[in-house]
C-alpha cells in the first residue's frame, strides 16, 4: 500500500522532530520532507508533491498565509493543514480564502492533530472549534468598523517585501531573496510606504505586526539608525518586549495587507 506522504513546515527544529516522530509512528504515514521557512516550503511542496502539507503560520522569509497562497495558486488541490499558535481572525479568513482545508492549534491535544490528519487523508475538511469563534468575533468587529475594508491592499510581492524588511533584511538581501534587482526592491519598498501613507521603517514594522504579516512572539525586530549602513533598517533583537510595547502603545490604525 502506498504511504500517505506528509511535508512539515515549521521554523522550530524540535517541533519538526516531535511531529515527525508522532506522525511517523502511525502505520501508513510517512514524513517525506521538512521545511524551516515559507519559501523552502513552497519549493519542497513543488518538488515532493506531498499528500499533505502541515504548515505553521509563523514562518520566516515568507509567512504561512502567503506560503499557502503561493502553493494553492500553483496547485489548488494541494491539501494543507495549518498547525499554529496564531489565533488571529484575519489570518484564519485569509487561509480559508486561499483554499486551506484544515486548522489545528498547537495548544490542542495530539489526538486532535492525529484526527485532523486522518480526516484530510480521507479528503475531508476539519477545523478546530476555536476557528468558528474567531470568525464570529471578527464579523462583529467588521460591522463596527466598516471602513476597514476600504484600506489599501498590498500585492503578494509587496507583502513579501514587508515581511522581509520587518525581519531586518536590507534592500540588497531583499533583492537577493526575491531574485530581483536592488532598484526593484527599493522601488517596492517606496511604493508600499507611499500606498500606506507611512514615513518610516518603524511604522512599516508596526503595520506588519498589526496585520499579522509578522508575529511579535517570533519575528521580533527593533528599528534604529545603523551607523555606516542602511539607515532605518529593522534589526533582529533578542528582547521582544520593546516592539510588543510599541505596538500596543502607538495609536496606529489597522490597515489590510491582503
Amino acid at each position: 500500500m502506498t504511504a500517505f506522504r506528509i511535508l512539515l513546515a515549521d521554523d522550530h527544529p524540535i517541533i519538526r522532530f516531535g511531529l515527525s516522530c508522532l506522525l511517523g509512528s502511525r502505520p501508513g504515514w510517512e514524513v517525506c520532507g521538512e521545511a524551516g521557512d515559507g519559501r523552502d516550503a513552497v519549493e519542497k511542496c513543488r518538488q515532493l508533491k506531498p499528500d499533505l502539507l502541515i504548515l505553521d503560520i509563523c514562518l520566516p522569509i515568507l509567512n504561512g498565509v502567503d506560503t499557502a497562497r503561493q502553493i494553492l495558486k500553483r496547485n489548488p488541490s494541494q491539501p494543507i493543514l495549518i498547525l499554529t499558535a496564531v489565533d488571529s481572525e484575519q489570518v484564519v479568513r485569509d487561509c480559508l480564502e486561499a483554499g486551506v482545508r484544515g486548522w489545528v492549534f498547537k495548544s490542542d491535544g495530539t489526538e486532535d492533530l492525529m484526527t485532523a490528519v486522518e480526516a484530510m487523508q480521507r479528503n475531508k475538511s476539519i477545523f478546530s472549534s476555536r476557528v468558528s469563534d474567531l470568525i464570529m468575533d471578527g464579523y462583529q468587529r467588521h460591522r463596527v468598523d466598516p471602513d476597514a475594508a476600504k484600506m489599501p491592499k498590498l500585492s503578494p510581492r509587496e507583502r513579501e517585501v514587508v515581511q522581509l524588511v520587518s525581519e531586518g533584511k536590507a534592500s540588497k538581501e531583499v533583492a537577493a531573496i526575491l531574485n530581483v534587482t536592488l532598484a526593484t526592491a527599493e522601488t517596492h519598498r517606496s511604493n508600499i510606504m507611499q500606498k500606506l501613507k507611512i514615513h518610516s521603517i518603524a511604522e512599516l514594522v508596526l503595520y506588519a505586526v498589526r496585520n499579522d504579516i509578522v508575529q511579535v512572539q517570533r519575528s521580533s525586530v527593533r528599528v534604529f539608525p545603523n551607523p555606516g549602513g542602511e539607515r532605518g533598517r529593522a534589526r533582529p533583537a533578542s528582547d521582544y518586549a520593546a516592539l510588543h510595547e510599541a505596538v500596543n502603545a502607538r495609536d496606529v490604525g489597522r490597515r489590510s495587507f491582503n
